[in-house]
Order: structure tokens, then sequence, then C-alpha cells
């Protein structure tokens, strides 16, 4: 084992399976940081679902009278107004909680770190997670998959996922900037075989 946590970040188009990928990295005794779910405890905090009212009133919420955050990223992703005014309070709070958390971990000496951020490449000059990681690793799949999963899992339409793609940067760079690049196309058997052969590369069991 590493003397000292090893932090992996992943990359990866929308609906490419980074989130299974980052659980696999993780490991059992791991820990992932997924900014989407820090998004969206943000989001669904007091002080969160106040902001969304302030600007968008009741309609920006659900009939449970929780926020819509489906409704708010169709408007986020048609609207650069829009999604400058989400990204300008949802980013910055993620960025502390990340933060936050990493150093906690790194303290406690946990051995697998799986930053699982998004714009974890777009976004560096904010919140400099990159230096942080030990390795990027690229979780490829085909367009035709990530929009069959996009569309069975979240119920997109046809189109959804290139429109909401053309905000991040191009998949060929992420790719090339990655240090490991994992095919997620195949039996999940076969992910978790990729899986084993770069945690033994950074010294994890």
């Amino acid at each position: 084992m590493p003397d000292r946590s090893i932090t992996f970040g992943v990359l990866g188009g929308i609906a490419s399976g980074k989130s299974l990928a980052a659980r696999l990295l993780a490991g059992p005794d791991g820990l992932v940081l997924d900014a989407d779910r820090f998004a969206r405890e943000e989001l669904e905090s007091p002080a969160g679902r106040a902001r969304v009212l302030e600007r968008h009133g009741p309609s920006a919420l659900t009939s449970a009278g929780e926020v819509d955050r489906e409704a708010l990223a169709r408007r986020a992703f048609g609207d650069e107004v829009e999604r400058r005014w989400l990204e300008g309070w949802i980013h910055p709070a993620v960025r502390v909680r990340i933060e936050s958390e990493l150093s906690a971990a790194r303290a406690r000496g946990v051995a697998c770190i799986v930053l699982d951020v998004p714009l974890l490449l777009e976004n560096d000059a904010q919140h400099h997670l990159v230096a942080a990681c030990d390795a990027l690793v690229f979780v490829d799949a085909s367009r035709e998959a990530r929009e069959r999963r996009a569309r069975q899992s979240r119920g997109w339409q046809p189109g959804e996922l290139e429109r909401r793609e053309a905000a991040q940067l191009d998949l060929d760079e992420k790719r090339a900037r990655a240090d490991h690049v994992l095919k997620n196309e195949g039996p999940r058997e076969a992910l978790e075989e990729e899986v084993r052969r770069i945690r033994a590369a950074h010294g994890l069991a």
C-alpha cells in the first residue's frame, strides 16, 4: 500500500459511467468526492431553495415543494445568463466542500480518494484540483452508448446530451489529458479488471 493517499480525478462524457468507475477506483475503503451530490445538497438546502424561489418563483419547485433540479438544468443549458447565475453560487459552495473533505480525508489517511467532478478540467483555474490528482482517468464510451444510457436512466430526449456537452471541453482533449483510459461498453467484469490494473499501478491492492 502507498504511504500516502492516492487521488484520482475522473473524466469522461455525460452518461459514460463516471460514477460507477469512481466507486470502483475508490474501492471499499476509499472515498468518492461527488461534485454532483454536493451541488444537489446545496440546491436542496434552505438557502438554495430560497435563492431559486426568489429568482423563479414557485414554478421552479416540484409538486412536493422541492427544487426541480431537472427544470433548472434545462434552463441553465439553454440560457447563458441562467447558467452563469446558477453556477455563480453553486460552484463556489461545491469547491469549498471538496477542498474541506479532501483535506480531511488525507489527514485521516484514506488510501484512495476519487474526485468525481464533471468540470474538473474546465474549471481548474478556479478550483486547482487537477494538481491535487496523482492521475486522471478517462471513462470512455461511444456516443451511441451514452445516449442510450441517458435516455433510459434520465429520460432525456434525442439531442439533449449533445446540447449539454456543448458547454464542456471536447472529449478528445479530455482523453488526451488522461493518464489512464477505462473502456466502459462491455460487461462490468471487464471494467472491474481495468480498474484493478490502474489501482495496482499506483500501489493500491
